[in-house]
C-alpha cells in the first residue's frame, strides 16, 4: 500500500490543489498579478534547487520531493501565462475565415515565447538531472509538457467541451481560437497512446526488481499521467468537471457575455494542469 496506494493519492491530492492554486490566482483582479509573480519568482527559484538536490537522493522522501518540485515548477511557469507576462508576439483574437493552417501559425504564435521558455525548462531539468538517479522531478515536467501539447491540438481540432470561461480576463481572446466539435481523429490516437504508455509505467513499478523510490517514483509519473488522460476526457465527455475547482473559479458568468464558440472558430489554450 505505501509503494502504490499513497503515490497515487499523493499525486492525485498534490494534481487537485496545485491546479486549483493556480486557477485561483490567475483569476484575481489584474493589479494582483504582480505581487502573485514576484511570489511565484520565488517559489520557482526555491523548486528548482529542491529538484536539484532530491535529484542525487535514493530515498522514497527524494522521489516525493522531486515529484512535488517538477509538479510546482510547471504550475509557476503555467502561471506566468495565463497573467500574461510571458504569452507570445500575438496576442489578438483569430480572425474570422483563415485556414486551418493559418489558425495553427497564428495560434502558436499566441504562446510562442511560453513555449520557448518552457522548452529551455526542459532542456535544464535534463541536464541539471543527467546522470543522477533520482530524475522523477524531469519525467514529471516532460509528462506535463507533452500531455498539455495533446490537449491543445486536440482543442485545436475540435472537442465538445471548451472550458473556455475559465480563461482569465487578459486572455479572453484566445477563446477565438477555439473549435467545438463532437470529435477529431486525434483524440482516441493520443488517449490510446498515453493509455498504453501509462500501463507499461504500472508493469514497470509492480515488477519484482522495482522496489522502494524507484517504484514510488514510477507510480507517481504514472498517476499524473493517468490524470492527465483523465483530462482529456473530460474535454469530451458531459462531466461537469468545473466542480472539482468551485472553491478556485470565479463566480459563473452570463453565457451572452461570453459566447460559445462556432466551426469558424480555431484553437485555445489547455486548462492548466499542474496539472497540471
Amino acid at each position: 500500500m505505501a509503494d502504490y496506494g499513497f503515490p497515487l493519492l499523493f499525486a492525485l491530492g498534490l494534481w487537485w490543489f496545485s491546479t486549483g492554486v493556480v486557477l485561483y490566482l490567475d483569476n484575481l483582479p489584474g493589479r494582483t498579478f504582480r505581487w502573485t509573480l514576484m511570489g511565484g519568482s520565488v517559489v520557482l527559484a526555491i523548486a528548482i534547487f529542491v529538484l536539484i538536490v532530491s535529484s542525487a537522493s535514493t530515498s522514497v522522501a527524494g522521489a516525493y520531493v522531486a515529484f512535488t518540485a517538477g509538479v510546482v515548477i510547471w504550475g509557476v511557469i503555467e502561471m506566468s501565462y495565463f497573467t500574461g507576462l510571458i504569452t507570445g508576439p500575438r496576442k489578438t483574437a483569430c480572425p474570422p475565415g483563415c485556414s486551418k493552417w493559418r489558425r495553427f501559425g497564428l495560434a502558436i504564435l499566441t504562446s510562442l515565447y511560453h513555449e520557448l521558455l518552457i522548452l529551455g525548462t526542459v532542456l535544464f531539468m535534463v541536464l541539471a538531472t543527467w546522470g543522477e538517479p533520482n530524475k522523477v522531478g524531469t519525467w514529471t515536467f516532460i509528462v506535463l509538457w507533452i500531455m498539455r501539447w495533446s490537449a491543445k491540438l486536440n482543442l485545436f481540432l475540435g472537442v465538445p467541451n471548451l472550458n473556455e470561461d475559465w480563461l482569465p480576463e487578459p486572455l479572453r481572446y484566445l477563446k477565438t481560437y477555439m473549435v467545438k466539435r463532437a470529435m477529431n481523429l486525434l483524440f482516441p490516437i493520443s488517449v490510446t497512446l498515453a493509455t498504453i504508455v501509462d500501463v507499461l509505467i504500472v508493469l514497470e513499478a509492480l515488477s519484482p526488481e522495482v522496489t522502494g523510490a524507484d517504484a514510488v517514483g514510477l507510480i507517481l509519473v504514472a498517476s499524473l499521467l493517468g490524470l492527465a488522460i483523465l483530462e482529456h476526457w473530460l474535454l469530451v465527455l458531459p462531466l461537469p468537471d468545473e466542480a472539482l475547482w468551485a472553491w478556485a473559479l470565479p463566480p459563473h458568468q452570463d453565457q451572452t457575455e461570453h459566447p460559445s464558440t462556432t466551426e469558424n472558430d480555431a484553437m485555445a489554450h489547455q486548462r492548466v494542469v499542474a496539472s497540471p
